[in-house]
């Protein structure tokens, strides 16, 4: 991938059954930071590409394709449809001001074409759950097995999720990772089995979201309009012994919750805020005095703001969230069925000094991946 002048992102972040604010804000990290990475040479855009597997998929209307199949799940789901609609036009408007977006939407159909099209040099593929098959399958986007993108891409970043590798798929695998001129993996848990497959630069880094810092994030956060000390509660999936912790917390410290949730029966008693966009979402984090999440980006923005947090236990991200917590040299903030949480105050200078080395090191890696 030399002489690169204009590098296309494909990740996932603009389609799916629900909007998610991790998945906006680590495409926005990557695509700042690649364009600060030698401006006078290098520029990235967003392709704006929908996997074949997300076509069917309605965030207007996601009842049919949740993951939770029970009726109060999609009663819950049903009852946030004014917000889920507000929410999503936010999210729109954050992804025309946010990113610089590719001209043209891509699927299976056109992707091909964007290599003109976009008069791009390559692709970098990247971050968030993409190589997870699971979820994905093995898209030919995420996996750059489009003839536009075999030899002309890199991941950055990209994770499995916690899906164990079946013997069956890893040749597979390695015929689709062979599509990539270098490869970095956002988790440890499974280098060692990547590495047996491929041949070629394989390396360690940090979620696009830590590449930058607070004072990047304060540049977009939109402060809250509620003045009154609150809690933030932000749930992912549905957990009431995760809602138990935070009334709890906020009635001994005098504290109102405002939530971000699909559990609309919480508002009678908590300000709910699944309305919000990707600004206010950072604002809402930042101005906390605690926040409660079982989402992995939710833990990365409190700490990125230097809040102090809890973060609960969510299957099927337990490994990322251990490993990220083990980097920070905080893991007692993680509360499962096993754990009890370590209430200490967090020592945000040594985290933060953590992140600073890990960041200049990924920073390192994008750097030798694209040749700069």
């Amino acid at each position: 991938m030399k002489d690169i002048r204009k590098v296309g992102i494909v990740s996932y972040n603009m389609y799916g059954n629900f909007t998610n604010y991790g998945s906006a804000l680590q495409t926005y990290a990557l695509h700042t930071v690649l364009n600060n990475l030698d401006p006078e040479n290098l520029k990235s855009i967003v392709v704006d590409y929908c996997p074949d597997i997300l076509l069917h998929k309605d965030i207007l209307n996601p009842m049919d394709n949740m993951w939770d199949t029970d009726n109060a799940a999609r009663e819950r789901c049903r009852l946030s449809l004014p917000a889920i609609r507000i929410n999503y036009d936010k999210f729109k408007a954050f992804y025309r001001s946010g990113y610089d977006l590719s001209s043209t939407r891509y699927t299976s159909e056109n992707f091909n074409n964007s290599l003109d099209d976009e008069k791009l040099a390559g692709y970098v593929c990247g971050s968030d759950t993409i190589f997870a098959v699971p979820e994905f399958g093995f898209d030919d986007g995420y996996y750059a097995n489009y003839e536009a993108m075999r030899g002309r891409s890199v991941a950055y970043a990209a994770s499995f999720g916690d899906y164990e590798i079946p013997e069956e798929h890893l040749p597979h695998l390695k015929s689709h990772l062979d599509n990539f001129n270098s490869i970095a993996l956002r988790e440890n848990d499974k280098i060692e089995t990547v590495q047996a497959l491929y041949h070629k630069p394989l390396y360690k880094v940090v979620d696009p979201t830590l590449l930058l810092d607070a004072e990047d994030y304060d540049k977009i956060a939109e402060a809250p309009k509620n003045r009154k000390p609150y809690l933030l509660l932000y749930s992912r999936r549905s957990n009431p012994r995760m809602d138990e912790s935070a009334e709890k917390f906020a009635c001994e410290n005098g504290l109102e919750i405002v939530e971000i949730s699909l559990n609309a029966e919480n508002a009678d008693r908590h300000i709910m805020r699944y309305d919000a966009g990707v600004e206010e979402f950072l604002g809402l984090v930042k101005n906390a005095e605690m926040v409660i999440t079982n989402s992995f980006h939710g833990m990365i923005f409190a700490v990125q703001f230097r809040r102090p947090f809890y973060i609960f236990s969510r299957k099927l991200c337990d490994t990322k969230i251990q490993e990220l917590l083990a980097l920070f040299g905080i893991e007692g903030r993680l509360v499962s069925e096993s754990m009890v949480p370590n209430a200490a105050d967090i020592d945000f200078d040594m985290v933060h000094s953590r992140i600073a080395t890990e960041r200049e090191k990924s920073i390192e890696v994008l750097k030798s991946m694209l040749n700069i």
